[in-house]
């Protein structure tokens, strides 16, 4: 198996799914000069994508320092396909499509009859294990995951998940592309449900849950006390960077024991988060959490962008690329 990947400016790389994450990562390719075929089965989406990418080249423009002249010559280096059949020339596939494992699969047989045997294709699935994904390919030593996470073209993060099956050449392609996206990515050393990053979040999100249950604090107060004190440090270091800094483990072994017993492990999903997805709620796409009119809902979501160039901008201060 030969994968070797050329330089970026001759590289093509389909994205499969032009959501959110899609069109985040398609930006994030063309701001760093791959070719994209951008894939979705919409029109709707396609026109969505165009609107984000434009806006994403101007913010590394403003905020990156990226050269200017990206505002024009992406468009040269971005294809919009009607069906895989374009997709021979990639060297690269990104997924980045519904969460359901069949459907997954399906895509990837129809892209197999397409590309290469030695063309990576990685499933930007946040939950999925690769083990189960991998296990329909007709070449799962070239298939692996690749989680990326909004604003796809400002954060630094990006998870590699291997499968049983993935061959570490196909690892190391993917760890090549994604420092030329500006990534710090992190590979896994095995197959986990969630990986790193929403294993975490997840538990996170089920105690915040189970607070507003049992009436120890509103939605509003649980978001304010969690952003005063974990939003302070987290740009810095992790859990247990954070542990180190104050008192170490021994100190959290006793704080933690009586804590422990009243957490929450249920493995249902907890009634507020059942009733609002029977509900609809899309954020800030329709006013749920959150009560938003449209107004409030756009100038949060321009808030977060804001906010994640200036710690993208600390991340790069305490921690330089060029270092990692």
């Amino acid at each position: 198996m030969s994968n070797k990947v050329p330089s970026t400016s001759e590289t093509t790389v389909a994205v499969v799914g032009l959501g959110l994450l899609g069109r985040g990562i398609a930006t994030c390719l063309l701001g760093n000069g791959f070719r994209v075929i951008g894939y979705d089965r919409s029109s709707e989406s396609h026109a969505v994508a165009r609107r984000y990418i434009e806006q994403g080249i101007g913010e590394l423009i403003e905020h990156a320092n990226f050269d200017p002249s990206l505002k024009q010559t992406w468009k040269d280096r971005y294809q919009e396909p009607q069906c895989f059949d374009d997709f021979q020339p990639c060297d690269f596939v990104i997924e980045s499509i519904v969460e359901d494992a069949q459907i997954k699969q399906e895509v990837y047989e129809q892209i197999e009859k397409v590309i290469g045997p030695a063309v990576p294709i990685a499933s930007n699935t946040s939950a999925i294990p690769i083990t189960q994904l991998q296990k329909t390919c007709k070449h799962p030593e070239r298939f692996l995951g690749m989680h990326w996470a909004e604003p796809a073209h400002a954060t630094r993060f990006l998870e590699l998940i291997r499968g049983p099956q993935t061959s570490d050449e196909t690892v190391e392609v993917a760890v090549s592309l994604a420092r030329r996206c500006g990534k710090d990515p992190v590979v896994l050393a095995k197959d986990s449900p969630g990986f790193i990053v929403n294993r975490l979040a997840y538990a996170m999100y089920r105690e915040a849950l189970q607070l507003v249950e049992e009436g120890v604090a509103d939605v509003e107060t649980i978001d304010r006390s969690f952003r005063n004190a974990c939003g302070l440090w987290a740009t810095m270091c992790g859990p247990f960077r954070w542990m180190d800094l104050t008192g170490g483990p021994a100190l959290y072994a006793k704080a933690m024991k009586p804590v422990l017993p009243t957490l929450n492990n249920a493995t249902e999903l907890p009634e507020t988060m059942r009733r609002l997805a029977e509900n609809n709620a899309q954020g800030i796409r329709n006013g749920q959490v959150y009560d938003y009119t449209p107004e409030q809902a756009e100038q949060a979501e321009a808030l977060f962008r804001k906010h994640a160039w200036n710690v993208r901008r600390l991340m790069d201060e305490y921690f330089p690329p060029e270092e990692l």
